[in-house]
């Protein structure tokens, strides 16, 4: 079977949008924002330096610098069982597929059609059958970008889709952390608490003691069990707050609350991991956020050029191949074949303005993406210098705690003994006893306090400071 050359005309048509298609890009030159940063931490001692989204980079297991076994155990799960960073998997899944949507747009369509048509008549018209195989193509070549440019901007979702999985995956460990420490700050409260009841009995007991002895009135009693009752109700109140982070706890770990117990643990110790003298502000690179926003900028910057792309006209070229016989066994032959090309132009010639105002439109929204992004790499410089003030102040009330603490321990037992010796009343007793209950809770909560900063920082810094 032999095929006569293309025409010239279509060959020209052919060879020059394979010229043009590549040559044109009518999307802006992309720079990253820049953005107004300090020369250097002013609660720190790390320099800034130019910004590259880095949220790619390995964070390392950011919670093992708390040196707790469980939680190492809990934040394990948060990978493969939070709905969250499920669902975000699954949009950059989503995204990953529409960019091979998209890229697919840049090659030739290739159809193959058969069909079988039967014919016939009245009386003596005999009965006719055609069969026809057909095989069509078309192409738009992307002279002027429009296609790339989506490319490009299916491929910056994709990276922003990714950027989120980061997000996602981070923002679910801060938050399993947090309750988990708000969980041990229960159980280290609960076991002070029962420290408290234990000692408010006694006081108790010898209230009675002194009342049955006739040295005190009936007041000091009731005033001890009043105080007593009002402890034993605080003790409730911490059961119900740890089971509400016990419960927060499950769901983070893509479980149902009756399905995680965690054991109790009234002598947990507090670790509060050391922050390295110098945090360098590269490690804000890492921050998933921060990336997603300058993505966000660059698909913007690829949606100009998509628009811009109105003014000028498309190229569109088709081409089809066909057999057609009234038997199969004819219809390979080459009298059967039937070829046919096109090429076609399409111009917009007035449009009332429409696409002139889709280009604004992809203008202002290119200004809004960037202006975002300056807000949040702005933000995350402010949360990185909250964090690093509240680890320093919070080291210092922590000292300054432990000091009351000690005092109030002193003054209590001083108190007790002088009420026993009675040269006080129990109102004085009570009020030691109160004072010393709350400067020990005060100082857990200090603690406690430092390890939720310590995790703040550790976000706001896009996962941990490890890799320096």
């Amino acid at each position: 079977m032999k095929l006569r050359p293309l025409p010239r005309p279509l060959l020209s048509a052919l060879l020059a949008a394979l010229v043009l298609s590549g040559c044109a890009n009518l999307a802006p030159r992309y720079d990253v924002p820049a953005v107004d940063t300090p020369v250097a931490f002013k609660e720190g001692r790390g320099a800034w330096v130019a910004a590259a989204p880095g949220d790619t980079l390995e964070r390392g297991p950011w919670w093992e610098l708390f040196d707790d076994p469980v939680l190492n155990s809990l934040v394990s799960q948060v990978e493969v069982s939070n709905q969250n960073v499920a669902a975000a998997v699954a949009a950059y899944a989503q995204a990953r597929a529409l960019t091979r949507e998209q890229r697919a747009s840049l090659f030739p369509r290739v159809d193959l059609d058969q069909s079988q048509r039967v014919t016939g008549g009245g009386g003596d018209t005999p009965t006719r059958r055609t069969y026809a195989v057909n095989i069509g193509a078309s192409w738009e070549p992307d002279v002027f970008g429009r296609l790339r440019n989506a490319v490009d901007s299916a491929r910056a979702g994709e990276q922003i889709a990714l950027a989120d999985v980061a997000a996602a995956r981070l923002a679910a460990q801060g938050e399993l952390a947090l309750n988990y420490f708000g969980l041990r700050e229960a159980d280290v409260l609960r076991g002070l608490q029962s420290e408290t009841l234990a000692g408010y009995q006694r006081s108790l007991q010898i209230t009675r003691n002194r009342y049955e002895a006739g040295v005190v009135a009936r007041t000091d009693v009731l005033q001890a069990e009043s105080q007593l009752a009002n402890s034993q109700a605080d003790l409730l109140a911490l059961e119900r707050q740890r089971a509400t982070f016990e419960h927060a706890i499950a769901v983070l770990v893509g479980k149902a609350p009756a399905n995680l117990s965690i054991p109790a643990d009234p002598k947990w110790n507090v670790r509060v991991p050391s922050i390295p003298p110098e945090v360098p502000s590269t490690l804000l690179q890492r921050r998933p956020d921060i990336a997603a926003a300058e993505r966000r900028v660059a698909q913007a910057n690829h949606q100009i050029g998509i628009q811009r792309a109105g003014f000028f006209p498309s190229f569109s070229l088709t081409g089809s191949l066909g057999l057609s016989a009234a038997s199969i066994g004819e219809l390979f032959s080459a009298s059967s074949l039937v070829w046919a090309l096109g090429s076609s132009v399409a111009q917009m010639i007035f449009d009332a303005g429409a696409t002139s105002a889709r280009v604004d439109q992809s203008r202002a929204a290119l200004d809004e993406a960037a202006a975002r992004y300056r807000q949040t790499a702005l933000t995350a410089f402010q949360d990185v210098e909250d964090q690093l003030v509240a680890l320093r102040v919070l080291q210092e009330q922590q000292a300054f705690r432990q000091q009351a603490s000690r005092a109030s321990d002193l003054v209590e037992q001083q108190v007790l003994n002088r009420y026993q010796a009675g040269q006080v009343g129990y109102t004085e007793v009570i009020t030691a006893q109160q004072n010393a209950a709350a400067a020990r809770r005060a100082l857990v909560q200090a603690q406690i306090d430092r390890q939720l900063a310590a995790v703040a920082l550790i976000q706001a810094l896009g996962g941990g400071w490890r890799g320096l």
